[in-house]
């Protein structure tokens, strides 16, 4: 008991009034083996089939990160009590130090409490689609300073917190299981309306990933330049990658109407001459 009470007495270095020994820095070490497990521990119970099954994953998500930056300021803090070096000295100390820190890094702080607050909010999850600065993305991890999103191109994106909290964003998830988009086309003036707009709604109904199909709709929207000007909207549940699916109705309104003897017409301009006393033309 003796060699034991002697080894964790024993001073491994020093700092100014400080002394670290070596049951100090054993208990140090302890404590983060300590969090490290319970962490695990609460990730295996969370993430469990059965409550996944029953609250979302992005709401668990959220969840598990506020508990890991409270296990973790606790744990700073009691190692810190353990060393021997108490919390308020050292914000006494560094008092003009952090007041400098702080105004160098107003950006950084405002992404850290915009990360606390999508945390807390909920109101965008992990797997939320949302629509940033007109680029749509699914959000795969929302951090303390910046969360990490794949766009459609499957390019992952590092996202300040702030961006999100400060900027308008459009939360797709936000909506029900189904929503609305649209496909705009024009055909050439003379065709006829109500073939096109039949042929546009038999275009969508053919999709598989149509949702709603009683709520297809094609409409004559306007007069055109060189056109007359139609639009389809229907109801699709896979929002992220949409444009595939509208890609893939496309190819089937060109297919219709080449049968149907529909045009879809080049843009056109008319240009009108005129000539003057002598001789030349002139363009009007």
């Amino acid at each position: 008991m003796e060699t034991i009470k002697n080894f964790l007495e024993f001073e491994i270095f020093s700092v100014g009034k400080y002394s670290f020994t070596a049951g100090k820095v054993a208990t140090a070490i302890i404590i983060v083996l300590l969090t490290l497990l319970i962490l695990r521990i609460i990730k295996k119970t969370l993430f469990r089939k059965t409550i996944r099954s029953r609250i979302e994953q992005g709401n668990l998500f959220s969840f598990y990160q506020i508990i890991k930056y409270v296990l973790w300021i606790i744990s700073i803090m009691l190692i810190l009590e353990t060393l021997g070096i108490k919390l308020n000295v050292i914000l006494a100390g560094s008092a003009a130090l952090l007041i400098g820190v702080g105004l160098g890094l107003q950006n950084t702080f405002n992404n850290f409490v915009s990360g606390i607050i999508l945390l807390f909010e909920g109101s965008i999850k992990v797997g939320n689609i949302l629509e940033i600065d007109g680029d749509v993305v699914k959000m795969e991890r929302i951090g303390m300073r910046t969360s990490s999103a794949k766009n459609r191109d499957d390019i992952i994106l590092i996202i300040p917190n702030s961006l999100i909290t400060a900027n308008k964003v459009i939360n797709w998830s936000h909506q029900s299981e189904k929503t609305r988009f649209k496909i705009k086309v024009g055909v050439a003036y003379g065709s006829d309306v109500d073939l096109v707009l039949k042929v546009l709604r038999e275009s969508a109904l053919e999709h598989p990933e149509i949702r709603d199909k009683d709520s297809v709709n094609a409409r004559f929207i306007d007069f055109g330049n060189s056109s007359l000007d139609f639009e389809l909207l229907f109801y699709s549940s896979n929002i992220f990658r949409i444009e595939n699916l509208k890609s893939e109705i496309r190819k089937v309104i060109n297919r219709k109407f080449i049968e149907n003897k529909i045009t879809i017409p080049f843009p056109q301009v008319d240009l009108h001459f005129k000539s003057d006393d002598t001789g030349y033309f002139k363009k009007g």
